[in-house]
């Protein structure tokens, strides 16, 4: 074991002159006080590395001890890790004894003792290679897979299988032979460095199928696709968390992960206390049951900030190998990215924009490579969709880690401080946000297939409208509601009533919370078909009355059962409405 005693401090990051060979992004322990605190090798130069420590360094001092273990920063990865709260490296928040976090207290990330219902799926004889599955076990509402470990990478034998029964996750459930046929033991429990993506599966292509949110404004407008990525910037109190919190309830993923990799304490736990009381519409459970919680505050060491989005991601593969859709959502990617820029400053590396390092932009596209579709080894398919947040000083959307983020994921959604302000939520603006997923040809064929056979069309004209509404809205307020033409008033409400009716989203709504796509197309056309009408008004104060009645019985549409008596009656009443002032063609 090489072992070195650290010759400089600079707040978290820790100078050690080594006496052995040490690799990049090795684990090292730095024992003060006889308390091992774990850190990482993230510079090496000569016989000095340079590590940051995930605790606090408070009290270490020059010629203090470090041992290195020769691994990389791993995760456990086995049954047992749903509904768990874990900490930036993987350790079990629930089974930390005292209410406040102890320097050098670390608890396993999986339960040992905890027997499960093993069922075999391989058989021996059968050829098998890393990722390829040998059996499951029941872990809460899904069949989590046993796998081949994904650093097994050539191809294998199978030798033997445990029959069916009751295993705890460190017993043997295959035996495997490799061409040299030398036996390997495998049970439940794998280890994987975070830093590394698993590429355990045959084929990852460009992803094309549409992943519902319930969210109108994202499904309607800027569509996220299965396997896709996206970003939510947006200044404090725009609603990126809300919005967060409504995506992992209503999405279509059969798991969610969520990396607090450094938001500020009270939103975290919010995100402990609501979560388990939070019923899951898709399987009439607890949302909790689905869920796997990643947690770093602002106030904890920068060094875990980043270390909390590799393990989520690296968890996030590890399910998506087993044939789920998994949604990572990280809050707020700003803090990984601010963690970045200290570790660099400390290191006194080359500054680039806002003293940022100059490899940000490629640091942030490899992570977010990292999600995306895949088919498996077996034929099956997996996926992990990434939505990260960014949260801009002061709402600058022009700041490095915002247009860096922007070079790599495809869907921008903006979040504005005059719709928050205006109490128009969800606060995406519709005309700064995009998704590029829309320019893809095999995306407009999913959407012209599985929703409406004009659906892209639509969309487009959607936005057009809301274009030319906004332009009119800004005329008026130059020149004066009396001094422009009545058309102008007309666009401008017209695009008023997208945007009240079809971007505007009550969450806290039974009904209104999450809307299924065929009732999205359904509103849609609507409200286009009665964009596409010309109407008869006197002058431009009777526009506004108008469509405020209009405004109001679609609401009333978005708040009743879909094709209810109720919502029909509503319908009805919108379509007398428009017959009134409706011009004939």
């Amino acid at each position: 074991m090489t072992k070195g005693i650290v010759t400089g401090i600079v707040s978290n990051l820790v100078l050690i002159e080594v006496q052995g060979p040490v690799s990049q992004n090795e684990i090292c322990s730095v024992v003060h006080e006889g308390l091992p605190l774990m850190a990482e090798v993230i510079k090496v130069l000569g016989n000095t590395a340079y590590a940051q420590v995930f605790e606090s360094t408070r009290g270490i001092r020059i010629g203090t001890e470090v041992e290195f273990t020769k691994k990389m920063l791993e995760v456990s990865l086995g049954p047992g890790m749903l509904s768990k709260n874990y900490d930036g490296l993987q350790h079990d928040l629930n089974k930390m004894k005292s209410v406040f976090l102890k320097r050098g207290e670390y608890t396993e990330a999986l339960d040992y003792d905890v027997k499960w219902d093993w069922t075999p799926i391989a058989q021996p004889g059968d050829k098998v290679t890393g990722g390829d599955w040998l059996g499951e076990v029941p872990e809460n509402w899904i069949k989590h897979k046993i796998m081949v470990p994904f650093t097994m990478t050539a191809e294998y034998t199978i030798k033997s299988v445990t029959p069916a029964g009751q295993y705890t996750i460190d017993e043997t459930v295959a035996v495997l032979v490799d061409k040299a046929s030398k036996e390997h033991k495998i049970n439940m429990i794998q280890t994987w460095p975070v830093k590394l993506s698993v590429r355990a599966y045959k084929d990852k292509p460009r992803p094309s199928r549409q992943m519902e949110t319930g969210i109108r404004t994202i499904d309607t407008l800027n569509p996220i696709v299965e396997g896709g990525t996206g970003f939510i910037p947006g200044p404090f109190g725009a609603g990126k968390t809300v919005l967060q919190h409504s995506l992992s309830k209503n999405a279509e993923a059969d798991l969610i992960i969520v990396a607090a990799c450094g938001e500020r304490a009270n939103e975290v736990v919010e995100l402990f206390t609501e979560f388990p009381h939070l019923d899951d519409p898709r399987t009439g459970r607890k949302l909790m049951e689905r869920t796997i919680i990643i947690c770093n505050t602002s106030n904890m060491p920068v060094a875990a900030r980043e270390a909390s989005v590799y393990t989520a991601m690296t968890i996030a593969e590890y399910y998506r190998t087993m044939g789920l859709k998994v949604l990572l959502l990280a809050d707020s990617t700003s803090r990984w990215a601010q963690a970045l820029r200290e570790m660099s400053n400390r290191m006194e590396e080359l500054p680039g924009p806002d003293a940022f390092p100059m490899d940000l932009p490629a640091i942030i596209s490899n992570f977010y490579a990292r999600a995306g579709f895949v088919y498996l080894n077996n034929g099956n398919t997996g996926s992990i969709t990434f939505i990260g947040t960014v949260s801009p000083a002061g709402g600058n959307l022009k700041e490095p880690v915002t247009e860096s983020t922007k070079k790599a994921a495809r869907c921008f959604y903006a979040l504005s401080q005059a719709r928050a302000d205006s109490k128009r939520y969800p606060a995406v603006d519709p005309l700064d946000s995009y998704s590029k997923y829309l320019e893809y040809e095999e995306v407009q064929e999913y959407l012209n297939a599985n929703v409406s056979p004009n659906w892209v069309e639509e969309v487009l004209h959607t936005k057009d409208l809301l274009i030319r509404g906004r332009e009119a809205y800004d005329q008026i307020g130059i020149l004066g509601e009396d001094s422009v033409p009545l058309a102008y008033h007309d666009r401008y409400w017209k695009s008023e009533l997208i945007d009240r009716i079809i971007l505007q989203q009550d969450g806290f709504d039974p009904i209104d919370s999450s809307t299924p796509m065929a009732r999205q197309r359904y509103m849609l056309e609507l409200i286009l078909s009665i964009c596409d009408m010309d109407f008869d008004f006197d002058s431009f104060e009777d526009v506004m009355p108008y469509f405020t009645k209009m405004i109001n019985l679609c609401k009333q549409m978005n708040y009743a059962e879909y094709g209810s008596v109720t919502f029909k009656r509503y319908e009805s009443e919108l379509h007398t409405l428009v017959a009134e002032r409706r011009i004939s063609k």
